[in-house]
This record gives C-alpha cells, sequence and structure tokens, in this order.
C-alpha cells in the first residue's frame, strides 16, 4: 500500500498485523481521489473508520488543510500515527480515538467547530450504510462532500437525514456512493 500521488506519493504505508481491518485498495483510493481532485486543496477532511489512515494521508498528500482521523481501535490508532510518521506528516491533523457516533457528538460540541468539506466513510462491511451515514450529516459544510466505502453487493440509501446519493462507483467488489446536501 503506498501513497498515490501529491507531496508524499509513493510512500509506503504499513498495513495491519492482524485481521478485521480491511485498508482501501490503491485502485480504489486512486478512482476516489480522481473524482474529489477538485475539491481537496484546503478542504477540511474527515476520515471517518480510518484504519491506516491511508484516506486521510492521501488527502493531505494532495493538499488538504487539515484531517481529523477517527478510529476506536487503539492497534489501528498507532497505525495511522506510524503511517502519517513515515510520510513525515507533523501537523495539520488530529486523531481522535472513538466509536464512530461518539466521535461526531464530540466535534459538533467543540467550541472550535467548522464543518468538514469532505467526509469519508469506511466502515467495516458488514455494518449496515444507515447506521455508518447516521448523523453525518450534520458535520458536513453545506456544498460538501460525503463518500461511503460499502461492499459492490451493499444496497445504499438514495436519500437519508439530509443527504441525496449523488453519485455510485463500482471497483472490484467495493463501492464508493457518494452523497450531498440536499439544497
Amino acid at each position: 500500500m503506498r501513497v498515490i500521488a501529491g507531496v508524499h506519493k509513493g510512500r509506503i504505508l504499513e498495513t495491519p498485523t492482524w485481521d478485521g481491518l480491511r485498508p482501501t485498495s490503491d485502485r480504489l483510493r486512486e478512482t476516489l481521489f480522481n473524482v474529489l481532485a477538485p475539491r481537496v486543496a484546503d478542504a477540511r477532511v474527515l476520515d471517518v473508520y480510518a484504519g491506516t489512515g491511508a484516506l486521510g494521508i492521501e488527502a493531505l498528500s494532495r493538499g488538504a488543510a487539515h484531517v481529523t482521523f477517527v478510529e476506536a481501535d487503539r492497534r489501528a490508532q498507532a497505525l495511522i500515527e506510524a503511517n502519517l510518521g513515515r510520510c513525515r506528516i507533523e501537523s495539520g491533523y488530529a486523531i481522535i480515538r472513538a466509536p464512530a457516533g461518539r466521535a461526531f457528538e464530540t466535534l459538533r460540541r467543540s467550541a472550535s467547530f467548522t464543518a468538514f468539506d469532505i467526509v469519508l466513510l469506511d466502515p467495516p462491511y458488514e455494518m449496515p450504510a444507515d447506521v455508518a451515514l447516521a448523523g453525518v450529516d450534520s458535520l458536513v459544510a453545506k456544498d460538501g462532500v460525503i463518500v461511503l466505502e460499502h461492499a459492490k453487493r451493499t444496497v445504499v440509501p438514495s436519500e437519508i437525514d439530509s443527504l441525496v446519493c449523488t453519485r455510485r462507483l463500482v471497483s472490484g467488489d467495493s463501492a464508493l456512493a457518494f452523497y450531498a446536501c440536499r439544497p
């Protein structure tokens, strides 16, 4: 696994040594960031179910202003920190170790909360899409985008809360569903 593009292009990222973590493939990350390219520069990004941190690190490499990583597993949090270190990224990020729902609430209640331009959700594939998306609409900027990675076979809602699915891309056994806030 490596950083695809940007200032950290080619850096090798560590992968998990335990079962239960499914890193986003290089190919799917490349597809994702080809779509997001016009939005990434100077963006505030939220990487939820961050795992290895590859999505957020890719965003930082491509010019995102700040990435907040959300990961509940201590081992994965250490892996994110190791991968940030491998890329020599020392600022422009925060790591929250909490389940997604609790992290969302913490972020919303923060006195310094600013909405995110891009929200990346890569939950376990067995998690229902509506559960993964619950409450995230309150964290995204009005013109922001939410991307849900999911198994190709999973049916995702066309609308949930104030979100509308605007696009779906399939790559291998995985898919990306893009959501925007209703006007």
